[in-house]
């Protein structure tokens, strides 16, 4: 009797409390601004920037710590993830068909901004395909979330991630964004085209002359800007991007997986043992990238143009999976075999 008792009393209690009490928001943890890093950072930008420090302030305030991009940070896909592995994630049959139908939607914008640019209409269709999906996948950390947590909770990086959160502080007034609605990758990148707050300042442009550089919703904007990022970076209309190799069976090289400088060329790669197929002088500057199989290993050259995909993301399986994808998908789209694809 004793216990039923004690269960109608508990009972009536929750019934008779006010609905605030039973249903308290869970309170989000925020940042400490006083911390000395975060003291300095504010102090550093409102100098540098003229920005006011109220409204710094204000916004930081509303940063929430995400300790689950701490853990995404340690193990992105492109840095531990065999070639193999990595080419079978990016180049499905949907992720092709996808490409090619969106070429041919966009057809005409595609082709007008290659041609005012250099830049083949099927490498700016890959990018999409392997950041995003085509826009049907732009994260959904908020940017100002990711990049205070890298900022000031992640020192192998906090330098760079402070930069772009400067920068971000500047980008948001300039292309009336909501810094507290935004939201992109768990690194803080943004859009269609995932730019990272200083790349989206200094590379995004205006596709259609509509005074506006949007990179979610205005596919010319987008476009324009991802072939900007390219032509910027030094891209050479018409030049090779990645070519396969054939090996002497004793071979002489000696490979650093992680370097992506054209550091050698073409004769100097033969000399040792490597043949790249291909008609390209001798003199012509390349780097060698591993792109090991599932049956062991296996090697491929990249010229100028592979190396400036490296400059979107810094990882040679990244401008593999870009280069294979964008064969891929015009491959496709010359072939006349696009499938209709569902729109995001």
């Amino acid at each position: 009797m004793t216990s039923r008792r004690t269960c109608l009393l508990v009972l009536t209690l929750l019934l008779v409390a006010p609905a605030s009490a039973r249903h308290k928001p869970v309170q989000q943890p925020k940042f400490d601004l006083k911390r000395p890093e975060i003291v300095a950072f504010v102090n550093d930008v409102v100098a540098r920037d003229q920005l006011k420090k109220k409204q710094v302030l204000a916004l930081l305030r509303k940063g929430e710590p995400q300790p689950k991009i701490i853990e995404a940070m340690t193990r992105p896909a492109e840095k531990v993830a065999p070639w193999w592995e990595y080419h079978d994630r990016f180049l499905t049959e949907e992720r092709i068909s996808q490409g090619a139908q969106f070429y041919v939607e966009h057809r005409e914008s595609l082709e007008r901004i290659a041609s005012a640019r250099g830049v083949p209409p099927e490498y700016l269709v890959a990018i999409m395909g392997v950041e995003t999906k085509y826009g049907r996948v732009n994260g959904h950390y908020r940017v100002l979330d990711a990049l205070m947590t890298l900022s000031f909770d992640y020192p192998p990086r906090s330098d760079y991630f402070r930069g772009e959160l400067e920068q971000f502080l500047l980008l948001y007034p300039e292309e009336h964004i909501d810094p507290l609605k935004v939201t992109g990758s768990y690194a803080g990148a943004m859009g269609v085209p995932q730019f990272m707050p200083s790349s989206y300042r200094l590379f995004a442009v205006d596709g259609n002359e509509d005074q506006k550089r949007d990179l979610w919703n205005d596919w010319d904007d987008i476009l324009a800007s991802i072939a900007n990022y390219f032509v910027e970076h030094g891209w050479e209309a018409g030049g090779p991007v990645l070519a396969e190799t054939k090996l002497d069976p004793e071979p002489k090289f000696q490979i650093d997986t992680r370097n992506l400088e054209l550091n050698e060329t073409v004769e100097s790669l033969n000399a040792q043992g490597v043949a790249i197929l291909g008609d390209q002088s001798g003199t012509t500057p390349v780097v060698l990238v591993s792109a090991e199989q599932q049956d062991g290993p296996a090697y491929r050259v990249g010229f100028k143009n592979f190396y400036v995909i490296t400059r979107y993301n810094r990882s040679a399986r990244y401008a593999m999976a870009v280069h294979d994808l964008a064969e891929a998908i015009i491959q496709r789209v010359n072939s006349g075999q696009t499938l209709e694809a569902a729109r995001p």
